[in-house]
């Protein structure tokens, strides 16, 4: 809509004193639209935000969640190439340290962690890396958070339901245009860059998370392109 074609329309709903009608709603909808997406439908801004974010060489991902064993939380650096590093604290299962690198990945527990897995040497174990054991279910949703298509993969299978909403700032005060649909189980937020690179910069998804997650999600995405290392520790 037209600036001069907007300002006649927004007199008009206060004159007439439409209140919050529907034809209303959605000339204010569009008029917050962030400048860049202003012209895109939600599900084409949602497709713009899924490109640009698997596109990025690198990107960090704060994860919260919930478990049948309590909140968790992950702090994960990923990038194309498959390495990656994550910090994993399940509840009182304990926490945990991930490296994937060169294809190889290595863990680190403390004791609370080794217990939840019934460690057979839990004294021997603690601080030290190893390579996890097969069906260790704390280092496969570790590095199954790697993949960062676990989690956008949740918003691509709901992204025709999208609608635009707001502007608002995410982090370090980035103007982003809020986006939101249906899920089952309830009703899924999106951030979206609206300066840049439309860049996914927050998801809040509801029940049926990645990983095994029993609780909503909520993922902020930061650092795109930023280089890391993820060294192979002493083992």
């Amino acid at each position: 809509m037209r600036p001069l074609a907007r300002t006649a329309a927004a007199a008009l709903c206060t004159v007439t004193a439409l209140g919050p009608t529907a034809a209303c709603d959605t000339l204010f909808d569009d008029a917050r639209s962030a400048a860049p997406h202003a012209r895109l439908t939600g599900p084409e801004v949602v497709d713009k935000a899924l490109a640009a974010t698997r596109g990025a060489k690198s990107v960090r991902m704060t994860v919260e969640t919930t478990s049948p064993e309590g909140p968790v939380e992950a702090y994960v650096a990923t990038d194309v190439r498959g390495e990656c590093t994550v910090t994993l604290s399940v509840g009182a299962a304990g926490t945990m340290e991930l490296v994937r690198t060169g294809g190889t990945v290595y863990t680190l527990s403390d004791a609370a962690m080794l217990r939840a897995a019934a460690a057979a040497d839990i004294k021997k174990l603690t601080g030290r890396w190893v390579k996890p054991s097969t069906g260790d279910r704390h280092a496969e949703l570790a590095e199954r958070l790697c993949d960062r298509e676990s989690l956008l993969g949740l918003l691509a299978a709901k992204s025709a339901t999208a609608r635009k909403g707001r502007t608002t700032t995410v982090g370090s005060h980035v103007p982003t245009l809020t986006v939101t649909g249906t899920a089952d189980g309830g009703k899924w937020t999106a951030n979206v860059a609206s300066d840049g690179r439309p860049y996914l910069m927050k998801l809040r998804f509801p029940r049926g998370g990645a990983g095994g997650a029993a609780g909503p999600v909520t993922v902020e995405f930061s650092e795109f392109g930023k280089p890391f290392t993820a060294k192979r520790p002493k083992t």
